[in-house]
């Protein structure tokens, strides 16, 4: 039985490119950094939690809720498989107690903080905003996009930044907790404006706040799809 299954809906999506030194402390053992046309990218992810379910149960008022995160991307080559998979700066959520069981089992940067989103459908477009709230200012991430959907095509930043199915989290400077995120390969709606008011420094850890003000190489809206987290695996370097 998978650990969590939900759903993961408007996945709001900005990439930037950054300095492959300053990802480097964060890399879990086992783990290498994964390129795109020679380029290391850090992503503002925000989305919505449908439908959580914990080991097959729903759990009160812990069904639907807000992500936010940045992170960074990875693969890990497990005999002749190459794994491609993300890494976790910072997970923000704003229940208490979905951080305290995601930190105690999968070793992941989880915190919490008051959040909230909006979605709006007009004739030709929609529109998504994720914002949270980090000593006592209001973040935001907004897409303006259009309504329809359309495939991500293969071998596209997209498909690079929205096909990576594993995720690791730094147990030890010898230890990597691993687990498969599952899901279909998303479809995604063109986007059309975006606006980012964040602190990175703040939000994510003083390391990023060069991100501050800086606009993304790309921002993608993917629709999303039901997931399944399994059970973590240790890797022992």
């Amino acid at each position: 039985m998978s650990f969590l299954t939900a759903e993961w809906r408007k996945v709001a999506i900005a990439n930037f490119p950054i300095d492959k030194n300053i990802l480097t402390p964060y890399l879990p053992a086992g783990t290498e950094l994964d390129l795109h046309n020679d380029t290391c990218y850090v992503s503002l992810i925000g989305f919505l939690f449908k439908n959580t379910r914990l080991l097959g149960f729903s759990v009160p008022f812990h069904a639907s809720f807000e992500q936010a995160n940045l992170r960074f991307y990875v693969k890990r080559k497990d005999g002749d498989q190459i794994k491609s998979g993300v890494v976790f700066i910072k997970e923000i959520v704003p229940r208490f107690a979905l951080s305290v069981v995601a930190n105690t089992i999968y070793n992941e940067n989880y915190v919490s903080m008051p959040m909230n989103h909006r979605w709006a459908e007009q004739d030709e477009e929609r529109e998504v905003e994720y914002r949270w709230r980090v000593k006592k200012e209001w973040q935001s991430f907004s897409i303006r996009a259009n309504k329809a959907l359309s495939e991500i095509q293969a071998d596209t930043e997209a498909a690079f930044i929205t096909q990576h199915y594993w995720c690791y989290a730094r147990y030890s400077d010898t230890k990597t907790n691993e687990y498969e995120v599952r899901h279909p390969k998303w479809a995604q709606y063109k986007v059309k404006d975006f606006s980012i008011n964040v602190d990175f420094g703040i939000s994510f850890g003083k390391e990023f706040a060069f991100l501050n003000g800086k606009e993304p190489v790309s921002v993608y809206l993917a629709e999303g799809s039901d997931i399944s987290v399994e059970r973590k695996n240790i890797i022992e370097v």
